[in-house]
């Protein structure tokens, strides 16, 4: 037997025989947006006046109604729901006959019925597809009736002229005409009520679908003063409570949400007309809501049937053999996002044995891993989850649709991408790919970076230059994903920072609206060794929209230290306040062997500088405002006889064996820091010095040359030359153009091989002065002086090669006093680190229920 109603969630999950939160529901209209973002916040600003009783007037409320309306608040009812007000209507008409056009929403005669009036219907023609003429209803009138009309109609989607309804209800003076538009606001048409209003014309509003808030109940009611009066009078007190009064004047309010829905509601219905229309045996019927009525021209099923298959499948469409005028053939399908659309026609296609007209859409698995905030552990769990996977057997991808980081590389093809993308596809054994990371922001200012789009640079912007408008990024990253998405069997997905910025969220591109594009399942990681992790997956919940919320799956804790069964009530006060679980605990790493992904735990001292028990050197690092690819000095933390320090100030900088001034992205503004902080003067007195080896990589190569000249301004206001500390005979002029390139070289002296990357603006002139490097092609690279004591090379990842890096420490050994070990002592690979955090990953979090979100 066919439900009364669509929507009820519980019976369609007894019968599936599935959780509610697998039902995808087609039955009930519902805005496929969701409610509004301030939904959740205002509800849980009201909760502390559920201890007062609801304001028996709806006044704030009435107020917002009448104003969006423009009639009088007299005028105005509210009830706890449209259909409370619906039921209480015909006792106050005074008529004896209530005439229904259908099919129409069988409440219109259910509470006809229980009035004690008697219903007569007027069969609306198909031919017509069911849209109601209107001179033949007043033909059928008498002058002791109501009609009830749905503008639009449900389950038809007919809308009628709002001018010719007026005019009917102005020739027939003693009939009442009950307008229902419960679904009004999804029309980009006028309201009844928005011009004079004959007073025997009644309209009822809804605002549970349009706002998407039909568990909260809420509808209102327009019409004479005197039948609002004897409304009022039959009413329920109290019957709309706090919390939807406070969501209805909100959302009376909200015309931007109104808007966006109108819009996104009327896109998706073309799309899903159209694909409806595609398939063999179906009739859909126009619509002009967020509904689509369809009929069945197939004598091996009925909807009935139809429905227990595609409920089979985890979706529930509303079967119409219970609407007047219908039968068994038909069927109603809301209209939601063309992700659902798009599995509704493919489950729609199955069931049907219907040849697809294109192939039915493969959905790769993805999951996403978001966090509470920045270096709570995102990269490191996406890696670990892309080894875990490609140990399953699968083809898998990482993807960050934008990255804001100075540590970049340069791809095979020359294109540049962030360095934790890359070390993603390491564990995933594949090569980097830029659509992996189609935007990277590379900071060169307080408040500026370099965009970076597929790897190619477009630009330098400010905050709100790039804010302004993010639908060319956002566009080149949903397509960057597509593509990979079709290419492997399962994406891993990061975001950034939080999703819960709420000043940034609504413009942001990497965390939620990814998500939502890719319907990808969401993981958010929160650091506990910072302490406030349980508060913040909270907090987190309580900022996200509540189509954001859908897509969070739980939680994954990370860098815990301790005994797990403490965390246990914790746990369970996150799954009741958020419904979602705690879907493992990481514990705390250390010496995991892998990049870190950006200058946060640069300077956060995960490079923590202790001294390694016996003979060793000492390499100081300088810590630059805008130091980029410091991943160059990781290879140094698994040496054994190696000190790796990073130095911010000249009091720091004592007598190294080796100080390095790493890669800059601002190097005008590193230089003119380091003058200032005292720290250029300190480096050139360890060069004076003679037992210090001072070596410049890329942008520390330019800073110890003779002068750096900015003649486009790319990283300064207008023409600028600024000196160097004029310890390298070069100079160096920055170019408009970017060098992206691969290299593998020679270094002459100790005759190693190295490779690696230049991502770089500078032209550097050495003179007449010998390489220290000679690339494959025979061109001499880099630079030295004072016997090797002072050199510098644009190459990133130049102490990568185990070879190099040993003869390089040696020299520093051999100049301390030291024997030289003659031998590599450790390898720079990253496949033992990956296996073990893999291993461990994977004994941490609950991995079966990680694959069943992701659909493995």
């Amino acid at each position: 037997m066919t439900d009364r109603h669509g929507g009820n969630i519980t019976k369609l999950a007894a019968a599936a025989g599935r959780p509610a939160g697998e039902i995808l529901d087609f039955s009930a209209n519902i805005n496929p947006l969701g409610p509004p973002e301030w939904f959740r916040p205002l509800i849980s600003a009201q909760v502390s006046s559920l201890v007062h009783y609801p304001d028996p007037d709806c006044t704030d409320l009435v107020r917002a109604f009448a104003g969006r309306f423009g009639v009088a608040e007299e005028e105005v009812l509210m009830g706890n729901g449209e259909t409370e007000l619906l039921y209480l209507l015909p006792r106050v008409l005074g008529k004896g006959l209530a005439v229904i056009p259908v099919p129409a929403y069988v409440d219109y005669a259910a509470a006809a019925e229980l009035a004690g009036l008697t219903v007569e219907r007027i069969l609306l023609r198909e031919e017509r597809c069911f849209v109601p003429d209107l001179a033949e209803i007043e033909a059928a009138l008498r002058g002791d009736e109501i009609v009830f009309l749905g503008r639009p109609n449900n389950p038809t989607g007919s809308f009628s002229p709002a001018d010719v309804l007026r005019q009917l209800a102005c020739s027939r003076p003693e009939t009442a005409f009950v307008v229902d538009e419960a679904f009004a606001d999804f029309v980009a048409e006028e309201s009844l009520l928005a011009r004079e209003r004959p007073s025997n014309l009644i309209v009822l509003r809804s605002l549970t679908k349009f706002y998407a808030i039909p568990g909260l109940r809420l509808g209102g009611i327009v019409a004479d003063r005197e039948i609002i009066r004897r409304l009022r009078a039959i009413a329920p007190p109290w019957s709309v409570n706090t919390l939807a009064q406070a969501v209805g004047a909100a959302a009376l309010r909200d015309v931007e949400y109104a808007e966006e829905t109108r819009r996104f509601v009327r896109e998706r219905r073309a799309e899903l007309t159209g694909e409806l229309q595609a398939i063999p045996g179906l009739a859909v019927y126009p619509g002009t809501a967020n509904f689509l009525l369809i009929r069945i021209d197939r004598g091996d099923v009925s909807a009935p049937e139809l429905a227990r298959l595609l409920l089979a499948d985890g979706i529930a469409i509303r079967v119409c053999d219970n609407f007047a005028g219908l039968d068994q053939r038909f069927f109603r399908v809301a209209v939601r996002t063309a992700g659902e659309n798009g599995r509704f026609c493919d489950s729609l296609r199955k069931a049907l044995g219907a040849a697809c007209k294109n192939k039915v859409r493969r959905r790769t698995p993805v999951i996403m891993v978001q966090g509470t905030g920045s270096n709570a552990g995102k990269s490191i769990l996406v890696a670990a989850l892309c080894r875990i996977l490609l140990q399953d057997g699968c083809r898998v991808a990482p993807f960050k649709a934008q990255n804001m980081s100075l540590n970049s590389y340069v791809t095979r093809d020359g294109g540049e991408m962030g360095r934790a993308q890359v070390v993603q596809a390491q564990a995933c054994k594949i090569d980097p790919d830029v659509r992996m990371n189609p935007v990277l922001l590379k900071p060169n200012s307080d408040t500026g970076s370099q965009v970076i789009v597929l790897g190619k640079p477009v630009g330098n912007m400010d905050f709100w230059e790039y804010t302004r408008d993010r639908t060319p990024p956002f566009a080149a990253a949903r397509k960057a994903f597509d593509s990979l998405a079709a290419e492997y069997d399962a994406i891993v997905m990061e975001g950034a920072g939080s999703p819960g910025e709420v000043n940034l969220k609504k413009r942001d591109i990497v965390n939620m609206n990814m998500a939502l594009y890719a319907d990808a399942p969401v993981l958010i990681v929160g650091d506990i060794d910072r302490g406030g992790v349980y508060a913040s997956f909270v907090g987190t919940m309580e900022v996200l929209s509540e189509r954001e919320r859908a897509l969070v799956k739980g939680f994954v804790v990370n860098r815990f230290r301790g005994q797990e069964a403490f965390l246990a009530e914790a746990h369970e006060y996150v799954l009741r306040h958020t419904g979602r679980p705690v879907l493992g605990i990481v514990p705390y790493l250390r010496d995991l062997g892998l990049p870190e992904e950006d200058s946060v735990s640069f300077r956060d001292g995960l490079i923590d500088g202790r001294a390694p028990e016996g003979e060793h050197v000492e390499i100081d690092v300088i810590d630059l405002a805008h130091i980029s690819n410091f991943t160059d000095f990781d290879p140094f933390r698994i040496e054994p006889d190696v000190r790796l320090r990073v130095v911010r100030s000249p009091s720091e900088l004592d007598t190294p064996d080796a100080v390095i001034l790493p890669g800059s992205k601002n190097v005008i503004g590193d230089l003119a820091d380091l003058e200032e902080r005292g720290m250029a003067q300190k480096i050139m007195e360890l060069a004076r010095g003679g037992r210090t080896e001072i070596v410049g990589i890329c942008g520390g190569l330019q800073i110890l040359g003779m002068e750096i000249a900015d003649p486009f301004g790319i990283e300064s206001a207008g023409s600028r030359t600024l000196p160097g500390l004029g310890l390298l005979p070069v100079r160096t002029t920055l170019a408009r153009e970017k060098t992206l390139t691969r290299v593998a070289a020679r270094h002459l002296a100790s005759g190693c091989e190295v490779y690696g990357y230049e991502i770089h603006h500078g032209l550097t002139d050495r003179g007449n002065l010998s390489p220290l490097l000679r690339r494959e092609d025979g061109e001499g690279i880099g630079v030295g002086a004072d016997g090797g004591r002072l050199w510098g090379t644009y190459l990133h990842g130049v102490f990568d090669a185990d070879g190099f890096r040993r003869w390089f420490i040696d020299r520093l050994r051999v100049r301390r006093g030291l024997a030289p070990l003659g031998r590599i002592a450790a390898i720079y690979d990253l496949e033992p680190a990956f296996e073990r955090l893999a291993d461990v990953v994977r004994k941490s979090l609950k991995m079966d229920e990680i694959y069943k979100i992701m659909g493995l």
